[in-house]
């Protein structure tokens, strides 16, 4: 240490000490191992998770994939600057010019990726009461809501139709129908019919009903969709 600055410690005597030698000589293969276990489990319950409870438009295998090695990434970082100041500063300044490009289709989609980071985190921590005990805890939470919004899949009724009547006779047959429906949209178009848009709760997954209600007089044609929010499929 520099004698003109008295007992001061300045960022300079950092680099003076063997203080990275001992940083370094602290890590246990046993800690790695476990934290990288835990790690890795983490990841394959977020995985299991994410597979079930997915009801999006089209399911990505290879994001699935990235939340496990996101856990175990993310773990080694923490392992690393955990016991170095230094490694920290630059990690930290290494990991601000990363920029992830990829489009979030899905706004769940980001929830499973802090949550990987968070596993990784408190696994990389040694914290591993804390990593099984939350992630149980949100795996649970997840399972248990999206079962739920499963049950109750929304469904769009498209129909085109001559006049009143025979809109009349199809929503009063429709309601007979289904669990419950709502109108969300209607459009009249002079001398082409009507076109509405109902959407629907169906009792069942019997979707029988719809070809008895195409065969009603006066209606054209009766189109059945599957709804997420954002896009039929």
């Amino acid at each position: 240490m520099n004698t003109d600055t008295g007992n001061r410690f300045t960022f300079a005597d950092l680099f003076e000490t063997n203080f990275l030698e001992r940083a370094v000589s602290s890590f246990s293969i046993i800690d790695i191992s476990l934290s990288l276990l835990i790690a890795f489990l983490i990841g394959l319950f977020i995985y299991a998770v994410y597979k079930k409870t997915f009801n999006g438009v089209m399911y990505s295998r290879n994001f699935n994939i990235s939340l496990v090695g996101m856990s175990m990434v993310t773990a080694l970082i923490i392992m690393a600057i955990s016991v170095n100041v230094v490694l920290s500063l630059g990690m930290v300044g290494a990991l601000s010019i990363v920029r992830f490009r990829t489009a979030i289709k899905d706004p769940i989609d980001i929830l499973y990726l802090f949550w990987a980071i968070a596993g990784g985190i408190v696994a990389g921590s040694g914290q591993y009461l804390l990593a099984i005990l939350g992630c149980l805890v949100v795996g649970i939470m997840l399972i248990v809501f999206t079962n739920k919004s499963m049950n109750e899949i929304p469904y769009i009724v498209v129909l085109n139709c001559l006049d009143d009547s025979a809109e009349k006779s199809f929503l009063d047959r429709l309601s007979s129908q289904v669990k419950r429906m709502k109108i969300k949209s209607k459009a009249v178009r002079g001398g082409h019919g009507i076109e509405l848009t109902v959407e629907v709760r169906l009792k069942d997954d019997n979707t029988d009903f719809i070809n008895n209600l195409a065969s009603i007089e006066g209606v054209n044609d009766v189109v059945l969709v599957s709804y997420n929010g954002e896009l039929a499929v």
